[in-house]
């Protein structure tokens, strides 16, 4: 088995407003959450789009993901999902390339087919009810405006045209492993809160995966929970409030309950169900959290974790991240700091043991998942070391960079 530290690990941001918080201060929360996740070694940062949902604040989720990128440096950013459904696949491209053009090399259009609400709003969205029976051509339509070649004659995505913002297919079900695979593309699966199909999703995934330009190898990306804390006491006090808010949230959303009457609530068949939900969470201290990540990693057979803290207080969904990191090998609390990630040349600050730790998860990633033949090149000047990395002698694609 794979250590965890050759695992990418990213992160879910559900932009949540707990208790009395205001939407503001989610969202200046979720600028929190990304600049610590950046300085913690994390690949990416996604936000979901939902509607109408109190505790969710990253409705407008291009909006969001812009203003995250323009007070981060390096740190991938994007939408796990965009509900493509809820939008023509112009709009999409037009945001999309707007940020990949503000922000190059940093951008990821993960995209879902659900409506991420109720019924009542999905009329409200002018969403049709039949939409998402044309989510895979709305996908190929996307894909032609970020490419360089619209499937449509004679309209253009501007910005997007050219820019090919990755794309990765979101799912909960089979339904979206078969059309990433077909589509040669990255799939992630939300095991975070749909955990049935999980291995059943990713089995298909690998077993019909066709290679297409954007990828020449299948990249599933697994969602699961996480709570850590210093003690398994604290950590297990946090897991309890979790399931119980998600619970309220999910089952009579807006309204405050009594603690009998959230007992009840808990106990009944509904949140029993929700509870189940959450089957996939990993909570207690750094060492035991690492251990279920490595054994749910073998489990889902997945390539990259993207982990969705759920602590309460805006503090310990940090504590979550930086504890996680550390344990993981991920974060260079001895010293490393990383420049310069958009192309094949870094600049990295770090004392040998993280140098060493950087340079044997960057090959580590070359060879298992985008088959190059890296040569790194290290010029070291005190704790400061350039690497130029390439592909036996040759530039690295931008889509394999990517992956890097």
């Amino acid at each position: 088995m794979p250590p965890l530290t050759n695992t990418p690990l990213s992160v879910l941001d559900l932009a949540v407003v707990r208790g009395n918080a205001t939407v503001r201060e989610a969202l200046e929360a979720s600028v929190a959450m990304a600049q610590c996740a950046e300085r913690s070694g994390y690949r990416r940062v996604w936000y979901a789009e939902h509607h109408n949902m109190a505790s969710i604040a990253s409705s407008a989720t291009s909006v969001l993901i812009a203003h995250v990128a323009a007070n981060t440096e390096t740190i991938r950013l994007g939408s796990g999902g965009i509900m493509l459904p809820n939008h023509s696949p112009l709009t999409i491209a037009e945001q999309f390339g707007t940020l990949a053009t503000l922000h190059p090399g940093r951008i990821d259009l993960g995209l879902g087919r659900a409506p991420g609400t109720d019924q009542v709003t999905m009329r409200a969205l002018r969403r049709d009810p039949m939409s998402a029976e044309s989510f895979p051509e709305d996908v190929l339509e996307l894909q032609g405006f970020l490419g360089s070649e619209s499937r449509i004659p004679g309209v253009k995505a501007i910005p997007g045209a050219g820019t090919n913002v990755p794309l990765y297919i979101l799912g909960s079900s089979t339904f979206g492993a078969q059309l990433a695979a077909q589509l040669g593309l990255p799939y992630a699966f939300a095991s975070h809160f749909a955990p049935e199909a999980l291995t059943q999703a990713i089995q298909i995934y690998r077993g019909r995966f066709s290679p297409s330009e954007q990828a020449d190898s299948p990249w599933a990306i697994a969602a699961v929970n996480v709570i850590v804390a210093p003690t398994e006491e604290e950590a297990a006090e946090e897991l309890h409030h979790a399931k119980r808010s998600r619970i309220a949230a999910l089952l009579a959303p807006g309204r405050r309950f009594s603690e009998a009457e959230l007992d009840a609530v808990v106990d009944s068949p509904g949140g029993r169900q929700v509870a189940s939900m959450m089957r996939y969470t990993a909570a207690g201290t750094p060492d035991t959290v690492s251990e279920y990540l490595e054994d749910f990693r073998a489990h889902a057979d997945a390539d990259e974790l993207i982990v969705a803290p759920g602590s309460r207080s805006v503090q310990g969904r940090l504590q979550s991240l930086e504890l996680l990191a550390e344990v993981a090998g991920e974060h260079a609390h001895d010293g490393a700091d990383i420049r310069g990630r958009k192309g094949p040349d870094c600049r990295v600050r770090a004392k040998p043991l993280a140098l060493r730790r950087i340079l044997s998860n960057l090959v580590d990633n070359a060879l298992r998942h985008a088959r190059l033949r890296v040569q790194v090149t290290v010029t070291i000047e005190g704790d400061m070391a350039h690497l130029r990395v390439s592909n036996d002698g040759e530039p690295i694609p931008e889509k394999d960079l990517a992956r890097i």
